[in-house]
Parts: structure tokens; C-alpha cells; sequence
């Protein structure tokens, strides 16, 4: 397998370092530099986007999810991430037609100008830095626990982690965004082929989809049905968390910024369908390596089961292949939300531009410190993880949306109930107070709480004397 993996490796690296000598660029503009020209295509648009969206979570986590809870992990995310293609193609429009005519300084910019309150920027960045930083850690273990698997003793799993994240701070600071999404790029192609051929091998032991089912049933007939072995899939699970991956372009930096990146709103609007198939596409094959590994090894911990069944049972080279993938996985995106943080910070920052881009890559620089602390002590459930991350951003979808959608002077009360909101969902990730109130979980009470109370404020809110946001600025 050594030998698969140093052609791979050498022919990804080679791949690498091409897409940045490609991107960099003498004398760029802050403006490039960020934001990749805002002048993206419909191909790289659908596969920068994916990329940002599958990564070590779909490679390792759902196929760990679907053999840990059974065939409603597909509800958890195929149809919520089918919803959100709806979602995106509304909001894209919106907010595409809200940044026309201005610099796009990230979602904390923008938000300051919707509210004219500093303060609105600041809780959102507050929340992006809490609950993206911690699943930009998810990403760099689950490389880490692959890879000490795959060469075990040969590196401490921090070694590993340590690793990635100084090809991604390398990477990302010779090419900027347009690197990035180049990398994105081959990560997509690369993610799409080895899940399929992995699957595709996973399915085989079967003998087919209905023999599958039938055996895994026989093994253990939980699997087959909601809410699952472990009682997780409730109905106020799955719900809260459509809610939560629903608000996903929304309140999460990297995608806001795919989205304005893409060079007209009918490739935007393309790129969003053609997202929709490549998520089934996707998460299709993990449910028959979650399959495989239910019916041949339940009982396993989940890195002895990454390494049965990504490494001992496939053929060395796919084996190899499956090793460059999950790196390419994790790259991607640990460099899409360290980016995007950066993006975040130079939106809420003043002075001049040079002095604002020398304090961003700092920034940068500091955000990719603590998601490398982050990725030794976070514990090995990629999947809840990544679902506690999208909640706890998501949070912040009544305010982003009523500042981008409202044409009223909007009264700042929105921004102190989500800064509540944010402060009382982490009180009950500890256990502080309880995470369910009236029989209702608390992230899902949120949300209901936050969206009505976003519809009130508008009701409730003056006409702006100037209806023209741009006009004042």
C-alpha cells in the first residue's frame, strides 16, 4: 500500500502546487485575495461548494453514523440536505441582490450595515468562531485517527494534525480563495470516486441493495428504522437538525461567500440544482459501507472500524486512493473555514487596507492554532459534532435573515435574544441546564422562539426613510 499511497500522494501534491502557482498573483488585490475575483463558475462553483460541505464528516462520519444508528441517519442528512437546495437557490438570490454594487466583506460586514449596529457583526462572529472552529477540529482528527490507523506508531495522531494544518496555512496563503477552490475542485472529484469505489466493493458483499437490508436486519433489526438502536432519530432530532443544515447557506461564512463568489446569479442559481444530485450521489455510497460495517463489525470502536473497512478489506491501491482522499477531504475544508473566519475578521475590522489584511492573516493564523488544539482533545463523534456546529450557528438564522430580507430600520432587540439564544445553548451543551423544556429539545425551542420573534420585530419595525441600503453607505 506504501507504494500506492507515495503515487497518489506525489500526483495530489503535484496537483497542489499547481493550483497555487496558478492562483498567485504579483501585486493582487485584497480584493482577489479574499474573494477569488468574484468571478467563479458554474463547474468550479458546484464542486467548491460540495467540497465545503462533504469532507472528513461524510468520509468517516456518516458511514460510521448509518452503522451506529441505522437507515434514518438518511433522513438526518440526504432529504435535510435535499431542503437545503431550496434554500440555498432562495437565499442565494437575496443575498446576492442585497451585496450588488458593494464589497462583500463577509457576513459580519454585512450584517453590521443591515442593523447599522457594530454589535450585530460581532455575536455573529462570535458564533461562527464557537461552533466552526471546534468542526474545523472535527476535520483534522478524523484525518489524524485515519491516518494512525493506516501507518500505526509511525506518528503521534498530533503529528498528523499538525501537519495539515501547515499545508493549509502554506496553501492558503500563497493562493488566497481561488487556491482554495481549485483544491476544492479536486477534492470533489477525488471524494465522489473513492466513496463510490469503496461502496461500491461494500455493496458487493452483500450481493445487492434487498440482500443488504435483509442481513443487517437479521443482524440487528433496530438498524432498519427510526429512531434506531441507540433511540437517537426522534422526530424532534431530525427536525431540529433539517432546521439546523437548512440554515447551513445561510449562517455558515464559507458558503455565504461561495455563494456571492459565483460570477452571475444563473450560474449560482445552476450550481444550487446540480449540488442537490451530488449530495445523493455523495451519501448514497455511505450507507452501504454504514451497512457493511453493521453487519461485519458492530461491536468495533470507530477508528478499528475506518480501518477494516477503508483499509484492511480493500485492495491496496484503493486502499492508498482512500488515504489521499480523506487527506484531500479534510485540506479542503479546514481551509474553507479558516479562510472564511479570516473573511469574518476583516469585515468587522477599520483603517487601512493594508494594516486590515495584515491583522486578517493573523487571524488566520490564530484560528488554525486553536482548531489544531481543538482536534487533540475533541472526542471521535464526527457526525453529532458536526450536528452540534450547524445548530449552534444556525442560531443565528432569524437575525441574518431579517437584516438581509428586511427593508425596515430593524430594532437591535434581534441581536440581544441571539446572543441569549447562543448563550443558553451553550449552557446546555455542559449540562448546565437541561437540554429539553415542555417535552420540546432546547435547540429546536430556539429556533421556534428566534423565528417568531424575527417576524414580530419586522411587523413591529419603522420603514426606512432610505429604502436603499447601498445609498446610505
Amino acid at each position: 500500500m506504501i507504494f500506492w499511497v507515495w503515487i497518489f500522494g506525489l500526483i495530489y501534491a503535484g496537483l497542489l502546487v499547481f493550483a497555487s502557482l496558478k492562483s498567485y498573483k504579483k501585486g493582487r488585490s485584497s480584493e482577489e485575495f479574499m474573494m477569488a475575483g468574484g468571478n467563479i463558475g458554474l463547474s468550479l462553483g458546484v464542486l467548491t461548494f460540495a467540497a465545503a460541505l462533504f469532507s472528513t464528516f461524510t468520509f468517516l462520519g456518516m458511514p460510521d453514523f448509518f452503522r451506529i444508528n441505522g437507515i434514518g441517519a438518511w433522513i438526518f442528512l440526504a432529504v435535510s440536505d435535499g431542503a437545503m437546495v431550496f434554500v440555498l437557490l432562495w437565499f442565494g438570490y437575496e443575498i446576492r441582490k442585497k451585496v450588488r454594487g458593494m464589497e462583500f466583506r463577509g457576513v459580519s460586514g454585512l450584517i453590521s450595515r443591515c442593523y447599522e449596529n457594530k454589535l450585530a457583526g460581532y455575536t455573529f462572529f462570535l458564533s461562527a468562531f464557537l461552533f466552526l472552529i471546534p468542526y474545523v477540529g472535527i476535520q483534522i482528527q478524523g484525518i489524524a485517527i485515519f491516518m494512525d490507523a493506516a501507518f500505526p506508531e509511525s506518528l503521534p495522531a498530533w503529528g498528523w494534525s499538525l501537519g495539515i494544518v501547515l499545508i493549509m496555512l502554506t496553501y492558503s496563503e500563497i493562493g488566497g480563495l481561488k487556491a482554495i477552490i481549485f483544491s476544492d475542485a479536486i477534492q470533489g472529484v477525488l471524494l465522489l470516486a473513492v466513496i463510490w469505489i469503496i461502496g461500491w466493493a461494500c455493496l458487493d458483499h452483500f450481493g445487492g441493495i434487498g440482500q443488504m437490508f435483509e442481513k443487517v436486519g437479521s443482524v440487528k433489526e433496530e438498524l432498519l428504522s427510526t429512531p434506531g438502536p441507540k433511540g437517537l432519530l426522534t422526530p424532534q432530532f431530525l427536525l431540529a437538525s433539517l432546521i439546523a443544515i437548512l440554515m447551513i447557506p445561510v449562517t455558515q461564512p464559507q458558503f455565504t461567500t461561495r455563494i456571492v463568489v459565483m460570477k452571475s446569479m444563473k450560474t449560482m442559481k445552476l450550481m444550487a440544482v446540480s449540488l442537490g444530485a451530488f449530495a445523493i450521489l455523495v451519501i448514497i455510497p455511505t450507507i452501504f459501507i454504514g451497512m457493511y460495517g453493521a453487519d461485519l463489525y458492530g461491536e468495533y470502536s470507530s477508528q478499528e472500524f475506518f480501518a477494516m473497512a477503508f483499509l484492511n478489506d480493500q485492495h491496496e491501491a484503493v486502499a492508498a486512493l482512500a488515504i489521499i482522499g480523506l487527506i484531500a477531504a479534510g485540506l479542503s475544508t479546514t481551509n474553507a473555514m479558516i479562510f472564511a473566519m479570516g473573511s469574518e475578521l476583516r469585515g468587522l475590522l477599520t483603517g487601512a487596507e493594508n494594516v486590515i489584511m495584515k491583522r486578517t492573516k493573523i487571524g488566520i493564523f490564530v484560528f488554525s492554532f486553536i482548531a489544531f488544539i481543538f482536534s487533540i482533545i475533541v472526542f471521535d463523534q464526527l457526525v453529532l459534532l458536526a450536528r452540534v456546529s450547524f445548530a449552534g450557528t444556525g442560531i443565528m438564522g432569524p437575525m441574518i435573515l431579517l437584516g438581509i430580507l428586511s427593508d425596515r430600520k430593524i430594532s437591535p432587540v434581534m441581536i440581544y435574544l441571539s446572543l441569549t439564544g447562543l448563550a443558553i445553548f451553550l449552557m446546555s451543551l455542559p449540562g448546565i441546564i437541561p437540554n429539553m423544556y415542555f417535552g420540546i429539545r432546547l435547540d429546536l425551542l430556539l429556533f421556534i422562539v428566534l423565528g417568531i420573534s424575527a417576524i414580530g420585530i419586522y411587523l413591529t419595525s419603522e420603514k426606512r426613510i432610505v429604502t436603499d441600503l447601498k445609498v446610505n453607505e
